[in-house]
């Protein structure tokens, strides 16, 4: 026989299941949702492409620098000193027309409109970076007062993202070397202290000093007033 609870018992029934949530969980709901929030975010972030730079480009240009490194290598097979000197539009040039990009086409000569990142905005490690070097798309050259702005275009999984690297460039004992200022994946921002730690390991791995090793002929390098300065002894 089932029996009808009375209307008072009915109250405090609904009333035990209406419980309120004790202010730990109600905290910890606030941390988990703010988390995913969080997240999401950096994730957009990553994988919002920046806009490239405006850069110019010109077969006049290029052909400008090949004469250039030309003169340059007269002088050096004749024993003689020499100093190069590439301004941004010549620089851009000739990568364009010389950077094989994975069998990819080169960078537009107009300028266009328009690894995986960690998401938490940690710099990426030496081998992802060695993965983004192998995937470049297009790069895209800045040169102001003693620094150099790059811009790259990376393939990651068959998204495009972007990575933008500020610093100044330097010779020291016979070695390329990069002091970073500032830099970005997609839209976020790299902290400094993580960014000049990615940098350092990159540089001094036994992977990598061959190719950041310079020609022996070449004494210095530095970017001055704009431009790529390169001497030659």
């Amino acid at each position: 026989m089932t029996q009808t609870a009375r209307p008072g018992e009915q109250m405090e029934f609904a009333h035990a299941n209406s419980k309120p949530a004790t202010p730990w969980k109600r905290i910890f709901r606030i941390l988990r949702w703010t988390t995913y929030t969080f997240a999401i975010v950096m994730l957009v972030l990553v994988f919002h492409k920046a806009p490239p730079p405006l850069v110019e480009t010109s077969p006049q240009a290029a052909a400008r620098a090949e004469e250039k490194f030309e003169r340059v290598e007269r002088a050096v097979a004749n024993g003689q000193p020499a100093t190069l000197r590439m301004d941004e539009t010549e620089l851009n040039s000739y990568l364009g027309s010389h950077l094989a990009l994975e069998g990819k086409s080169a960078p537009d000569p107009a300028p266009a409109g328009g690894e995986q990142g960690a998401p938490n905005g940690a710099a990426p490690t030496p081998q992802e970076i060695e993965q983004m070097r192998s995937n470049v798309r297009d790069i895209k050259v800045q040169l102001i007062d003693d620094r150099v702005k790059a811009y790259v275009v990376f393939d990651v999984h068959g998204k495009d993202m972007t990575l933008q690297l500020e610093g100044r460039l330097a010779a020291q004992n016979g070695y390329l070397r990069f002091e970073p200022l500032g830099g970005q994946i997609g839209s976020l921002p790299i902290p400094q202290s993580a960014l000049e730690s990615a940098v350092q390991r990159m540089m001094d791995s036994p992977e990598n000093r061959d190719k950041l090793k310079l020609p022996p002929e070449i004494s210095d390098l530095r970017i001055q007033n704009g431009e790529v300065v390169a001497s030659y002894k």
